[in-house]
């Protein structure tokens, strides 16, 4: 939307300067963007006398202005009053009248933005450093998705750090980006000695020095502490099993501290002492960590022999990423070479592998190239006979930037999801790249692993982003290697526990598919259901299957069910004549953990309410309420929790519902879980059995298109999902969902309006990100659909 005053401003700057040499006219539509910043860098350039005008505030336009001395009252110079004035409307605050007179307006509107960016207030007029925060795009108060914890470290840093000459002014928005943590590398760097002059925000030596100089712990306390816990606030939350860690800017190292900094280590694979040592401070700062920490992994371009493996097994590397492929002519030999396997196994190591197609600019990016690579690196796994279920790391292996991850990569890897799902998604794609890369590519094209390039420690897309939530491998250190007299060169990586295992013997030649396993327990458990002798088996194997975690009525689940609950003979019997519990299995089309309980509550709530319509009234939305109804009022109350962030409901949506890198009460593997139940519990509803209903969904095509079946079969279009989702979430006219409704809101969050007094301005773009988020992973199915059809 068009501002007035932005407009004024920018028609103010092109008829003012308009004739003066190398200065570029801004659009004139009313908003802000980088072209009017930097035609108010370049008019300011030229009151200041700089004739070679440029986009760039640089050291001339600073050292002139600082000559100048501070705009206010003083200032004679009418035009560069009115930059000032104008520049403050294009950053939302009111400079008053454009008519170059110093007054109360511009006074009050510096004052403003001073008091956002955390500076002193009493001095109203505008110092260099000031200004040159002005014709930026920062902003000073906390935008979506931005951390008031953020935040408050960096105005800590504006009014703690601005009398330095190296440091300038960091935005106080909430959120962490590389100016961010440059203005922390520069804070170390002030606080351990280095001079201020000297203070360039890189990880060099004297920084490494100053850090491993000052470890600290639980009960210490100051400025090294204070910093610290900046870096570990940064570095985000950290998910450990069912349990969410977070921590708060603070000066005092305290045990909650000491808490969050052993799961972090944990996460990282470091030794979790929970102490504030070397490798800590290094790995919450630099994308490689600590190049030297222990590693046993390793990737490279060259051919491993037997001979090869052995002499890394010996320097403790056990897995090592080789290419499928290279394109012609292949000089580089990089791929996979016959009779390499087989000698990679001997020699007592694991591989990963690696897919890349040159991979090194944005011109390699489509969503084309991505479904034809997809395709080749498709055939050529079969061709080395991995077995289904094989992760192939898909490469990123140039600094792609936010607006070019956007506008080509994180197409190309939808093209890459389609591709394998063509051929029936053997294989699960992974992502490799930088940190920005394998978030955004994990969150948005739903990539089970993610390969990280740590040692590319000056990508932009390494500064100011914490380690992907789904990584795997993280690469950190790249050298020579030698044994025997034979060298190579290898990249040393980092192997996290209890992911991506990657391909061993075991996983070479195979024709059982992964899910075989769980679908046979399925038919164990349902045999013993039959031998029990008493009751619905399908009904039972349900209940066995959410026990316990989703019985009883602490969250209102007999009463949803009408049941006293399960029964207690039921489940010793099953624990005594069935098959072991398996509590999760690999979904065979992302390659996720499915929680089977949650599935299985879903299901039986389907199963025995069914679904409701598009009017409220009736015990189908009870079974609605077991799977996404639940979640999404769930999710509801996490939108409360985090509104001050989310101003829009809809951009909640599109930052945290069903992502598979990001914490939430709505996740990824929560929405195909909530699926499955809807496909598996209505089709019992309608007379099949348990066991075969889950072989024919899980087993055949249902993964790619769970969520087409639900949009399609439940809601039927993006209307009725919308009215669907008002009814659940205000008015469904039965008791019992209105009431646990209202249980689910008020214990997930304190103060909470709830959905029905909402004006339909404030809960539709909430209800548009859910339905939205549905129908374009309904699309995605939908075109893989078409495709593999067109292909046969």
């Amino acid at each position: 939307m068009a501002d007035a005053k932005v407009l004024e401003a920018q028609q103010w700057l092109n008829t003012t300067y308009q004739s003066v040499p190398n200065y570029n006219r801004c659009p004139e539509d009313g908003k802000t963007g980088w072209p009017t910043m930097y035609a108010f860098t370049r008019a300011l350039q030229h009151e200041l006398g700089i004739t070679a005008l440029s986009d760039s505030f640089g050291p001339t336009t600073m050292s002139r202005l600082a000559a100048l001395g501070d705009i206010g009252p003083d200032t004679t110079n009418g035009n560069i009053i009115n930059i000032v004035k104008y520049a403050l409307f294009c950053k939302g605050y009111w400079g008053g009248a454009g008519n170059g007179q110093w007054d109360i307006d511009a006074a009050s509107a510096i004052a403003e933005l001073k008091g956002h960016a955390g500076l002193d207030i009493s001095d109203t007029d505008v110092q260099p450093k000031v200004f040159k925060s002005l014709l930026t795009m920062d902003a000073y108060i906390l935008l979506a998705g931005g951390s008031e914890e953020v935040r408050n470290i960096q105005r800590w840093f504006n009014g703690r750090y601005l009398s330095k000459s190296t440091f300038y002014i960091v935005p106080c928005d909430g959120h962490y980006t590389r100016d961010v943590q440059q203005a922390l590398m520069k804070a170390i760097q002030y606080e351990v000695g280095i001079p201020e002059d000297q203070a360039n925000g890189n990880f060099g030596p004297g920084t490494q020095q100053g850090l491993r100089d000052h470890p600290v712990a639980q009960g210490d306390s100051g400025i090294f502490v204070q910093l610290f816990s900046a870096a570990c606030v940064f570095n985000g939350s950290v998910k450990e099993g069912e349990d969410t860690y977070y921590t708060v800017f603070k000066s005092s190292f305290d045990s909650n501290l000491t808490t969050y900094v052993k799961v972090f280590q944990r996460f990282s694979v470091l030794t979790d002492n929970g102490r504030g040592d070397y490798q800590t401070w290094a790995q919450l700062l630099v994308s490689t960590g600590d190049p030297d920490r222990p590693a046993h992994a390793c990737d490279t371009r060259f051919h491993i022999t037997q001979a090869r493996a052995q002499a890394l097994v010996a320097a403790q590397y056990y897995t090592v990423g080789r290419y499928l492929d290279e394109d012609e002519p292949k000089e580089l030999q990089k791929e996979i070479q016959p009779g390499e396997l087989s000698a990679i196994f001997a020699g007592g190591m694991r591989m990963f592998p690696i897919s890349q197609y040159n991979g090194r600019g944005l011109g390699d990016f489509t969503y084309s190239q991505g479904y034809s690579h997809a395709l080749r690196a498709h055939d050529r796994a079969v061709g080395y006979g991995f077995n289904r279920g094989t992760v192939i790391y898909f490469a990123v292996d140039y600094d792609a930037t936010d607006e070019e991850i956007t506008s080509n990569i994180v197409p190309y890897f939808r093209g890459v999801q389609a591709g394998l799902s063509s051929r029936g998604k053997r294989y699960l794609a992974g992502v490799y790249g930088s940190r920005n890369v394998c978030s955004r590519v994990s969150a948005e094209a739903y990539t089970v692993y993610s390969f990280v390039s740590g040692m590319s420690w000056g990508f932009s897309g390494n500064l100011g982003f914490p380690m992907p939530a789904n990584w795997s491998f993280t690469q950190i250190k790249e050298f020579r290697f030698s044994a025997g007299g034979d060298s190579f060169d290898l990249d040393r990586n980092v192997h996290r526990p209890f992911t991506d295992r990657g391909v061993g013997p075991e996983n070479i030649g195979g024709t059982t598919a992964p899910i075989e396993v769980f679908l046979t327990y399925i038919d164990q458990l349902r045999a013993t259901a039959v031998a029990y002798g008493s009751g619905d088996p399908d009904r039972l194997v349900l209940d066995y299957l959410r026990y316990p975690r989703y019985d009883g009525e602490i969250l209102g689940w007999n009463t949803l069910l009408d049941t006293l609950g399960v029964s207690q003979d039921w489940i010793a019997y099953a624990v005594a004549n069935g098959p072991p519990r398996k509590p999760t299995f690999t979904d065979p089309a992302y390659g996720i953990q499915v929680n089977v309980d949650h599935l299985a509550a879903t299901a039986c709530g389907h199963y025995v309410k069914g679904s409701g319509g598009l009017t409220s009234g009736g015990q189908g939305w009870r079974g609605d309420f077991a799977g996404w109804g639940g979640d999404l009022t769930t999710f509801y109350a996490d939108w409360w929790n985090n509104e001050d962030s989310y101003a829009s409901g809809y951009e909640f949506c599109m930052d945290r519902l069903a992502k598979l890198n990001q914490i939430s009460s709505f996740a990824f593997n929560d929405l195909v879980e909530d699926a499955d139940g809807y496909v598996i519990g209505m089709a019992l509803r309608s007379g099949g059995n348990v066991d075969q209903v889950f072989r024919d969904h899980l087993g055949g095509t249902g993964p790619l298109s769970r969520f087409r079946q639900l949009f399609t079969n439940r809601y039927g279009s993006a209307a009725n999902a919308r009215a669907a989702t008002r009814i659940m979430l205000c008015e469904t006219n039965d008791l019992i969902t209105e009431n646990l409704r209202l249980l689910a809101i008020q214990s997930a969050t304190e103060g909470a309006l709830m959905p029905s007094v909402l004006p339909a301005s404030k809960l539709d773009p909430f209800i548009n990100g859910y339905v939205d988020t549905l129908q374009n992973l309904m699309n995605e199915e939908s075109l893989i659909a078409r495709r593999r059809a067109a292909r046969e």
